[in-house]
């Protein structure tokens, strides 16, 4: 009884300190004589035990919530990403149609450029964020793929893994991994390292065996949580081979992480 009391109590302590900071921000648009459009404003409540506090900007309440758009990807109060790979999948799809109604040409040399440059990068983008876990996501997600490498001459009726193979594409899954893998590099050996200690961690001395640059494993009993990417990056790093983690530049990892990935899963 007293841990939740102790829960509502900071709860009631973060609305009230972010109340203020609204305050703030509203008093230095009135003293530089600026106006927020209040209507633009959203409140999004995370978390079970949210007491849904309400807020103001000035005289007006700020309306709250269920899913909110930021930078292009969609987070809703549960932090379900459902939404966003429905959105990721059928946007991906209409690009694909449409370059399969305006181009005739099913060379791969035509298809396979148009692809890397309109499709894929929609689905990897922001990806570290928003990647996947469930079955269904993954394979609704992978499908785009299976059908811009079916549209490409002499690869209809062929196996998925031969058409990858001999287009010299991974998965999007793999994909994903790579993308992972190489900001990790850049966070923990690259121009990014500073932030390293707050994100990656090193594992201590005594149980770094393998790669001579494992990371530190936390445990969650949320299954949700093993899923976010400070967690599931650091479990895939201390899998890599040694060669590949002390690699001396971002360019010599990447031709080395893609030697490693096209031998794996």
């Amino acid at each position: 009884m007293i841990a939740k009391y102790g829960v509502k109590w900071a709860c009631q302590q973060g609305g009230e300190r972010l109340q203020k900071d609204l305050d703030r921000v509203q008093g230095w648009a009135n003293k530089n004589k600026m106006h927020f459009n209040t209507d633009k404003c959203r409140v999004l409540h995370l978390g079970r035990s949210n007491q849904q506090h309400t807020y103001k900007m000035g005289n007006s309440l700020v309306e709250s919530t269920e899913a909110e758009r930021d930078l292009e990807v969609i987070i809703d109060s549960k932090m379900n990403m459902g939404q966003q790979y429905e959105v990721t999948v059928g946007r991906a799809n209409r690009t694909l149609s449409c370059i399969h109604r305006c181009i005739s040409s099913r060379a791969k040399e035509v298809i396979l450029p148009l692809y890397a440059t309109l499709v894929s990068p929609q689905l990897e983008y922001c990806v570290q964020f928003w990647a996947p876990h469930f079955k269904r996501d993954v394979d609704n997600i992978e499908r785009v793929q299976r059908r811009a490498t079916h549209m490409i001459q002499g690869q209809q009726g062929r196996p998925y893994n031969e058409r990858l193979w001999d287009l010299n594409l991974f998965s999007l899954h793999k994909r994903r991994l790579r993308g992972d893998l190489v900001t990790v590099y850049k966070l923990t050996r690259g121009d990014q390292k500073s932030l390293r200690e707050t994100l990656f961690p090193l594992a201590p001395p005594r149980i770094t065996r393998n790669n001579g640059h494992k990371l530190l494993e936390s445990r969650f009993r949320l299954d949700i949580r093993k899923n976010y990417f400070t967690v599931r990056a650091n479990r895939i790093w201390n899998q890599l081979p040694r060669e590949v983690v002390l690699a001396p530049t971002l360019v010599v990892f990447k031709k080395r992480l893609d030697a490693y990935l096209a031998g794996v899963i």
